[in-house]
C-alpha cells in the first residue's frame, strides 16, 4: 500500500474474514473517506466476497464522490471513476461471490462424507 502512495497513517485493517459485513477496521475507514478520495484496497476479496455488500460499498462511495482502486489479484487496476474500471469491479464483484461460493459447497459437500465415513 506504501507504494501505491497511501500514507500508513491512511491504512486501515482487520483481522476478521471479509465476507463479515461487519469490520471495524472497514467501517472507520469508509467513514474516514471524504470527497474526491480513493479508497484503495489490496485485493477484492479482502473488501468483501458477497455481491452485494461489495456492490453496496461501491455504491455508497460512487454517490459520495470517492474513487476506488485494486492493487492485485483478480481484479488489479480496477478503478471505478472510470467506465471500463465500473465495468470490471462488476465482473470482478460476481467471481468473488462465486468463489466464496464454491468454498461454502465443498465445506458442505466435505462435512457430509465425514458424516457418511462416521466422521463429525
Amino acid at each position: 500500500m506504501i507504494d501505491a502512495g497511501v500514507l500508513e497513517k491512511n491504512i486501515y485493517h482487520d483481522k476478521i474474514s471479509g465476507n463479515k459485513e461487519e469490520r471495524p477496521g472497514l467501517e472507520n475507514c469508509l467513514k474516514a473517506l471524504r470527497e474526491g478520495d480513493i479508497l484503495v484496497v489490496w485485493k477484492l476479496d479482502r473488501l468483501g466476497r458477497s455481491l452485494k455488500h461489495l456492490i453496496n460499498i461501491i455504491q455508497d462511495l460512487t454517490n459520495r464522490n470517492i474513487g476506488f482502486k485494486v492493487l492485485t489479484g483478480q481484479g488489479a487496476n480496477i478503478d471505478t471513476t472510470t467506465a471500463n474500471g465500473k465495468l470490471i469491479f462488476g465482473i470482478f464483484a460476481a467471481l468473488a461471490e462465486f468463489e466464496r461460493e464454491l468454498i461454502r459447497e465443498r465445506t458442505i459437500a466435505g462435512l457430509k462424507a465425514a458424516r457418511a465415513r462416521g466422521r463429525a
